[in-house]
Protein backbone atom coordinates (compact mmCIF):
# COMPACT_ATOMS: atom_id res chain seq x y z
CA UNK A 1 0.00 0.00 0.00
CA UNK A 2 1.59 3.57 -1.02
CA UNK A 3 2.12 5.72 1.77
CA UNK A 4 0.06 8.61 2.26
CA UNK A 5 1.91 11.39 -0.06
CA UNK A 6 2.10 15.05 0.87
CA UNK A 7 3.41 17.76 -1.48
CA UNK A 8 5.44 20.65 0.95
CA UNK A 9 5.38 24.53 0.38
CA UNK A 10 9.06 24.79 1.25
CA UNK A 11 10.74 28.15 1.46
CA UNK A 12 14.03 27.05 3.17
CA UNK A 13 13.28 28.32 6.71
CA UNK A 14 12.75 26.94 10.33
CA UNK A 15 8.92 26.28 9.86
CA UNK A 16 9.03 24.18 6.82
CA UNK A 17 11.72 22.80 7.00
CA UNK A 18 9.99 21.09 10.78
CA UNK A 19 6.88 20.37 8.14
CA UNK A 20 9.12 18.27 5.89
CA UNK A 21 10.56 16.50 8.88
CA UNK A 22 7.58 16.17 11.23
CA UNK A 23 5.45 14.83 8.26
CA UNK A 24 8.46 12.38 7.14
CA UNK A 25 8.10 11.17 10.92
CA UNK A 26 4.27 10.82 10.40
CA UNK A 27 4.74 8.24 7.36
CA UNK A 28 3.77 10.75 5.02
CA UNK A 29 5.70 10.21 1.42
CA UNK A 30 7.02 14.01 1.57
CA UNK A 31 7.53 16.03 -1.94
CA UNK A 32 8.11 19.64 -1.77
CA UNK A 33 8.10 22.52 -3.82
CA UNK A 34 9.25 26.19 -3.86
CA UNK A 35 7.65 29.49 -4.96
CA UNK A 36 10.05 32.10 -6.56
CA UNK A 37 8.04 35.12 -6.40
CA UNK A 38 10.76 38.13 -6.27
CA UNK A 39 14.70 38.05 -6.54
CA UNK A 40 15.69 40.47 -4.11
CA UNK A 41 19.39 41.11 -4.26
CA UNK A 42 19.56 40.48 -0.77
CA UNK A 43 18.85 36.81 -1.65
CA UNK A 44 22.12 36.28 -3.75
CA UNK A 45 24.77 35.64 -1.33
CA UNK A 46 27.53 34.94 -4.28
CA UNK A 47 28.05 36.92 -7.44
CA UNK A 48 26.21 35.32 -10.38
CA UNK A 49 24.34 32.97 -8.13
CA UNK A 50 21.48 31.36 -10.55
CA UNK A 51 19.08 30.84 -7.42
CA UNK A 52 18.17 32.54 -4.41
CA UNK A 53 19.43 31.52 -1.59
CA UNK A 54 16.27 30.26 0.10
CA UNK A 55 15.97 27.84 -2.79
CA UNK A 56 18.94 26.53 -2.15
CA UNK A 57 18.17 25.82 1.02
CA UNK A 58 15.28 23.72 0.60
CA UNK A 59 16.87 22.03 -2.27
CA UNK A 60 19.50 21.04 0.37
CA UNK A 61 16.58 19.71 2.79
CA UNK A 62 15.09 17.95 0.25
CA UNK A 63 17.98 16.10 -0.53
CA UNK A 64 19.14 15.44 2.99
CA UNK A 65 15.64 14.14 3.41
CA UNK A 66 15.96 12.54 0.26
CA UNK A 67 12.42 13.66 -0.90
CA UNK A 68 12.11 15.26 -4.44
CA UNK A 69 12.05 19.21 -4.84
CA UNK A 70 10.60 20.84 -7.66
CA UNK A 71 10.86 25.25 -8.32
CA UNK A 72 7.51 26.76 -9.56
CA UNK A 73 8.66 30.26 -11.15
CA UNK A 74 5.89 32.81 -10.33
CA UNK A 75 7.95 35.65 -10.57
CA UNK A 76 5.90 37.57 -13.36
CA UNK A 77 2.54 36.62 -12.07
CA UNK A 78 3.18 37.81 -8.94
CA UNK A 79 4.91 40.75 -9.99
CA UNK A 80 1.81 41.75 -12.38
CA UNK A 81 -0.83 40.95 -9.24
CA UNK A 82 0.33 40.98 -5.77
CA UNK A 83 3.35 43.63 -6.33
CA UNK A 84 0.79 45.69 -8.50
CA UNK A 85 -1.77 45.23 -5.92
CA UNK A 86 0.03 46.21 -3.13
CA UNK A 87 1.68 49.72 -5.04
CA UNK A 88 -1.75 50.31 -6.17
CA UNK A 89 -3.28 50.06 -2.57
CA UNK A 90 -1.50 52.68 -1.09
CA UNK A 91 -1.86 54.25 -3.96
CA UNK A 92 -5.44 54.29 -3.62
CA UNK A 93 -4.77 55.45 -0.06
CA UNK A 94 -5.34 52.28 1.48
CA UNK A 95 -2.81 49.83 3.71
CA UNK A 96 -2.54 46.42 1.58
CA UNK A 97 -1.89 42.90 3.23
CA UNK A 98 -0.25 41.24 0.59
CA UNK A 99 -0.08 37.92 2.39
CA UNK A 100 -3.77 37.54 2.49
CA UNK A 101 -4.01 38.08 -1.17
CA UNK A 102 -1.05 35.58 -1.61
CA UNK A 103 -2.48 32.77 0.47
CA UNK A 104 -5.43 31.65 -2.42
CA UNK A 105 -3.95 33.32 -5.61
CA UNK A 106 -0.23 31.74 -5.53
CA UNK A 107 0.17 30.12 -2.30
CA UNK A 108 -2.52 27.76 -2.15
CA UNK A 109 -3.15 27.75 -5.32
CA UNK A 110 0.61 26.72 -6.44
CA UNK A 111 0.88 23.79 -3.98
CA UNK A 112 -2.69 22.73 -5.05
CA UNK A 113 -2.17 22.45 -8.85
CA UNK A 114 1.34 20.81 -8.20
CA UNK A 115 -0.04 18.16 -6.11
CA UNK A 116 -2.80 17.05 -8.78
CA UNK A 117 0.36 17.13 -11.02
CA UNK A 118 2.32 15.18 -8.66
CA UNK A 119 -0.43 12.78 -7.23
CA UNK A 120 -0.36 14.47 -4.28
CA UNK A 121 -3.69 13.77 -1.99
CA UNK A 122 -2.26 16.67 0.56
CA UNK A 123 -0.76 19.78 0.90
CA UNK A 124 0.84 21.44 3.78
CA UNK A 125 3.14 24.58 4.55
CA UNK A 126 4.54 25.56 7.90
CA UNK A 127 1.70 28.02 9.26
CA UNK A 128 1.28 28.20 12.71
CA UNK A 129 -2.53 27.18 12.43
CA UNK A 130 -4.93 24.26 12.96
CA UNK A 131 -8.00 22.97 11.46
CA UNK A 132 -11.06 21.20 12.79
CA UNK A 133 -13.73 20.01 10.56
CA UNK A 134 -17.38 20.83 11.81
CA UNK A 135 -20.59 19.56 9.84
CA UNK A 136 -18.73 18.82 7.02
CA UNK A 137 -16.82 22.49 6.61
CA UNK A 138 -13.38 23.01 7.70
CA UNK A 139 -12.25 26.03 9.89
CA UNK A 140 -9.28 27.37 10.49
CA UNK A 141 -8.18 27.56 14.19
CA UNK A 142 -5.83 29.80 16.14
CA UNK A 143 -2.24 28.05 16.64
CA UNK A 144 -1.25 26.94 19.98
CA UNK A 145 1.34 29.50 19.78
CA UNK A 146 -0.93 32.52 19.96
CA UNK A 147 1.81 35.36 19.40
CA UNK A 148 3.02 33.20 16.14
CA UNK A 149 -0.87 32.45 15.26
CA UNK A 150 -1.45 32.91 11.53
CA UNK A 151 -4.86 32.15 11.04
CA UNK A 152 -5.63 36.31 10.31
CA UNK A 153 -3.82 35.10 7.01
CA UNK A 154 -5.82 32.49 5.91
CA UNK A 155 -9.10 33.74 5.33
CA UNK A 156 -9.43 33.86 1.78
CA UNK A 157 -8.51 29.81 1.67
CA UNK A 158 -11.25 28.17 0.15
CA UNK A 159 -13.20 24.57 1.36
CA UNK A 160 -11.53 22.63 -1.68
CA UNK A 161 -8.06 23.77 -0.44
CA UNK A 162 -8.36 22.97 3.25
CA UNK A 163 -9.73 20.19 2.64
CA UNK A 164 -6.26 19.15 1.59
CA UNK A 165 -4.21 20.84 3.71
CA UNK A 166 -1.96 19.95 6.69
CA UNK A 167 -0.37 22.87 9.45
CA UNK A 168 1.50 20.11 11.74
CA UNK A 169 3.36 23.42 13.13
CA UNK A 170 -0.40 24.32 14.60
CA UNK A 171 0.03 22.30 17.53
CA UNK A 172 3.77 24.02 18.44
CA UNK A 173 5.38 26.80 19.59
CA UNK A 174 8.09 28.50 17.65
CA UNK A 175 10.22 27.78 20.74
CA UNK A 176 9.68 23.72 20.59
CA UNK A 177 10.04 24.15 16.65
CA UNK A 178 13.56 25.37 16.81
CA UNK A 179 14.58 22.80 20.29
CA UNK A 180 13.25 19.89 17.66
CA UNK A 181 15.32 21.17 14.41
CA UNK A 182 18.18 21.14 17.14
CA UNK A 183 17.22 18.11 18.27
CA UNK A 184 17.27 16.57 14.52
CA UNK A 185 21.04 17.64 14.18
CA UNK A 186 20.01 21.29 12.29
CA UNK A 187 21.16 23.69 15.17
CA UNK A 188 22.27 26.05 12.28
CA UNK A 189 18.65 25.92 11.16
CA UNK A 190 17.02 26.32 14.55
CA UNK A 191 18.70 29.51 15.12
CA UNK A 192 17.90 31.23 12.41
CA UNK A 193 16.13 34.74 12.36
CA UNK A 194 12.20 35.28 11.52
CA UNK A 195 11.29 35.59 7.48
CA UNK A 196 9.62 39.58 6.67
CA UNK A 197 6.06 39.88 7.15
CA UNK A 198 6.26 40.96 3.47
CA UNK A 199 8.41 39.31 1.34
CA UNK A 200 9.11 41.63 -1.38
CA UNK A 201 9.44 44.53 0.44
CA UNK A 202 13.19 44.58 2.32
CA UNK A 203 13.23 47.67 5.10
CA UNK A 204 10.74 50.37 4.32
CA UNK A 205 7.91 50.05 2.28
CA UNK A 206 8.08 53.59 1.19
CA UNK A 207 11.41 53.08 -0.21
CA UNK A 208 10.19 50.09 -1.92
CA UNK A 209 7.12 52.23 -3.63
CA UNK A 210 10.49 55.01 -4.66
CA UNK A 211 11.69 52.14 -6.25
CA UNK A 212 9.17 50.81 -8.49
CA UNK A 213 7.19 54.20 -9.14
CA UNK A 214 10.32 56.06 -10.10
CA UNK A 215 8.00 59.51 -10.62
CA UNK A 216 6.07 59.07 -7.66
CA UNK A 217 7.32 62.11 -5.87
CA UNK A 218 6.76 63.86 -8.94
CA UNK A 219 3.14 62.84 -9.43
CA UNK A 220 1.66 62.44 -6.01
CA UNK A 221 4.02 65.47 -4.70
CA UNK A 222 3.82 67.07 -1.04
CA UNK A 223 0.01 67.69 0.68
CA UNK A 224 -1.17 69.41 3.57
CA UNK A 225 -1.78 67.71 7.41
CA UNK A 226 -5.11 68.97 8.38
CA UNK A 227 -7.11 68.23 11.40
CA UNK A 228 -10.56 67.04 11.97
CA UNK A 229 -11.79 70.82 11.27
CA UNK A 230 -9.83 71.19 8.01
CA UNK A 231 -7.68 73.61 9.16
CA UNK A 232 -4.04 73.07 7.62
CA UNK A 233 -1.31 72.14 10.26
CA UNK A 234 1.62 71.84 7.99
CA UNK A 235 3.09 69.82 4.98
CA UNK A 236 3.75 66.20 4.23
CA UNK A 237 5.59 64.37 1.64
CA UNK A 238 2.52 62.58 -0.02
CA UNK A 239 -0.26 60.82 0.92
CA UNK A 240 0.93 56.96 0.13
CA UNK A 241 4.16 57.42 2.73
CA UNK A 242 1.30 57.68 5.93
CA UNK A 243 -0.77 54.51 7.51
CA UNK A 244 -3.67 55.36 9.33
CA UNK A 245 -2.40 55.43 13.14
CA UNK A 246 0.63 55.73 12.28
CA UNK A 247 2.47 58.35 15.31
CA UNK A 248 6.65 58.50 14.53
CA UNK A 249 8.17 59.72 11.34
CA UNK A 250 5.38 62.81 10.77
CA UNK A 251 7.88 65.63 11.33
CA UNK A 252 5.38 67.85 12.77
CA UNK A 253 5.12 69.37 16.33
CA UNK A 254 1.53 70.16 17.13
CA UNK A 255 2.33 70.47 20.89
CA UNK A 256 0.43 67.07 21.72
CA UNK A 257 1.04 63.04 20.28
CA UNK A 258 -0.39 62.94 17.12
CA UNK A 259 -1.45 60.45 15.41
CA UNK A 260 -2.91 59.79 11.53
CA UNK A 261 -6.54 59.73 11.60
CA UNK A 262 -7.90 59.48 7.58
CA UNK A 263 -5.89 60.06 4.24
CA UNK A 264 -7.91 61.35 1.41
CA UNK A 265 -5.96 60.72 -2.24
CA UNK A 266 -8.09 62.91 -4.20
CA UNK A 267 -7.02 66.16 -2.12
CA UNK A 268 -3.26 64.55 -0.99
CA UNK A 269 -4.39 65.56 2.58
CA UNK A 270 -3.11 63.63 5.98
CA UNK A 271 -5.98 64.25 8.97
CA UNK A 272 -4.08 64.30 12.32
CA UNK A 273 -5.57 63.99 15.35
CA UNK A 274 -5.33 62.65 18.91
CA UNK A 275 -5.51 58.76 19.87
CA UNK A 276 -8.89 59.63 21.50
CA UNK A 277 -9.68 60.44 17.88
CA UNK A 278 -8.67 57.33 16.41
CA UNK A 279 -11.41 55.43 18.56
CA UNK A 280 -14.66 54.17 16.46
CA UNK A 281 -17.48 52.47 17.62
CA UNK A 282 -18.24 51.40 14.16
CA UNK A 283 -16.59 49.81 10.74
CA UNK A 284 -17.58 49.51 7.17
CA UNK A 285 -16.58 46.43 5.80
CA UNK A 286 -16.74 44.85 1.93
CA UNK A 287 -16.00 41.78 -0.10
CA UNK A 288 -16.98 39.35 2.88
CA UNK A 289 -16.05 35.43 2.53
CA UNK A 290 -17.69 33.16 5.34
CA UNK A 291 -17.34 29.60 5.47
CA UNK A 292 -21.21 29.21 6.81
CA UNK A 293 -23.13 32.56 6.16
CA UNK A 294 -26.47 30.36 7.39
CA UNK A 295 -25.12 29.72 10.94
CA UNK A 296 -22.55 33.05 10.71
CA UNK A 297 -25.87 34.87 11.69
CA UNK A 298 -26.65 32.33 14.25
CA UNK A 299 -23.03 32.40 16.37
CA UNK A 300 -22.55 33.46 19.92
CA UNK A 301 -19.58 35.62 20.87
CA UNK A 302 -18.46 36.78 18.03
CA UNK A 303 -15.26 38.74 17.87
CA UNK A 304 -13.10 40.44 14.85
CA UNK A 305 -9.56 41.11 14.27
CA UNK A 306 -8.52 44.02 12.38
CA UNK A 307 -4.64 44.28 12.71
CA UNK A 308 -2.40 40.73 12.43
CA UNK A 309 -1.00 41.26 15.87
CA UNK A 310 -4.21 42.77 17.60
CA UNK A 311 -6.63 40.83 19.44
CA UNK A 312 -10.26 39.92 18.86
CA UNK A 313 -12.67 42.34 19.70
CA UNK A 314 -16.04 41.19 20.47
CA UNK A 315 -18.45 42.68 17.84
CA UNK A 316 -21.42 42.78 16.00
CA UNK A 317 -22.29 43.12 12.51
CA UNK A 318 -24.94 42.78 9.84
CA UNK A 319 -25.24 43.87 6.13
CA UNK A 320 -26.32 47.39 4.85
CA UNK A 321 -29.53 47.25 3.11
CA UNK A 322 -29.00 50.68 1.69
CA UNK A 323 -28.33 50.63 -2.38
CA UNK A 324 -25.40 53.45 -1.54
CA UNK A 325 -23.98 50.55 0.53
CA UNK A 326 -22.81 48.93 -2.35
CA UNK A 327 -22.58 45.16 -0.98
CA UNK A 328 -20.52 46.85 2.50
CA UNK A 329 -21.58 45.46 6.04
CA UNK A 330 -21.39 46.90 9.10
CA UNK A 331 -19.59 46.42 12.08
CA UNK A 332 -20.19 47.72 15.94
CA UNK A 333 -17.59 47.12 18.34
CA UNK A 334 -18.48 45.87 21.54
CA UNK A 335 -15.10 46.97 23.35
CA UNK A 336 -12.46 49.56 22.51
CA UNK A 337 -11.54 49.56 19.03
CA UNK A 338 -8.90 52.04 17.06
CA UNK A 339 -6.92 52.53 14.23
CA UNK A 340 -9.54 50.94 11.29
CA UNK A 341 -6.69 51.06 8.28
CA UNK A 342 -8.75 50.88 4.88
CA UNK A 343 -7.27 47.59 2.72
CA UNK A 344 -6.54 45.19 5.70
CA UNK A 345 -8.59 42.77 6.87
CA UNK A 346 -10.93 42.39 9.06
CA UNK A 347 -11.04 38.38 10.03
CA UNK A 348 -14.17 36.92 12.46
CA UNK A 349 -13.14 34.71 15.12
CA UNK A 350 -16.00 32.32 17.58
CA UNK A 351 -13.20 31.56 20.38
CA UNK A 352 -10.51 30.01 18.63
CA UNK A 353 -12.20 29.43 15.32
CA UNK A 354 -12.12 31.44 12.24
CA UNK A 355 -15.57 31.96 11.10
CA UNK A 356 -15.10 34.46 8.30
CA UNK A 357 -13.27 37.55 6.82
CA UNK A 358 -13.52 40.79 4.82
CA UNK A 359 -11.40 43.78 3.79
CA UNK A 360 -12.20 46.70 5.71
CA UNK A 361 -13.13 49.64 3.26
CA UNK A 362 -13.12 53.24 3.10
CA UNK A 363 -14.92 54.87 6.47
CA UNK A 364 -16.06 57.54 4.22
CA UNK A 365 -20.40 57.64 4.51
CA UNK A 366 -19.79 55.80 7.84
CA UNK A 367 -22.52 58.36 9.31
CA UNK A 368 -24.46 57.92 6.74
CA UNK A 369 -25.46 54.63 6.90
CA UNK A 370 -26.19 54.96 11.40
CA UNK A 371 -28.34 58.09 10.55
CA UNK A 372 -25.99 60.40 12.33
Amino acid sequence: MRKKRVLVGMSGGIDSTATCMMLQEQGYEVMGVTMRTWDSPSKFSIPGQLLPDYIQEARALAERLDIPHYIADEREGFRQVIVRNFIDEYLDGRTPNPCVLCNPLFKFRILTEWADKLDCEWVATGHYSRLETRDGLVYIMVGEDEKKDQSYFLWRVGQDVLRRCLFPLGEYTKETVRAYLKQKGLEAKSKEGESMEVCFVEGDYRDFLRQQVPDLDRRIGQGKFVNSDGITLGTHKGFPYYTIGQRKGLDIALGYPAYVLKLNPQKNTVMLGTSEQLKTEYMLIEKPQLVDEQNFWKERGLAVRIRYRGKPIPCEAWRLEDERADGKWMVRFLADASSVTPGQSAVFYVGKRVVGGALIASQRGLGMYLNV
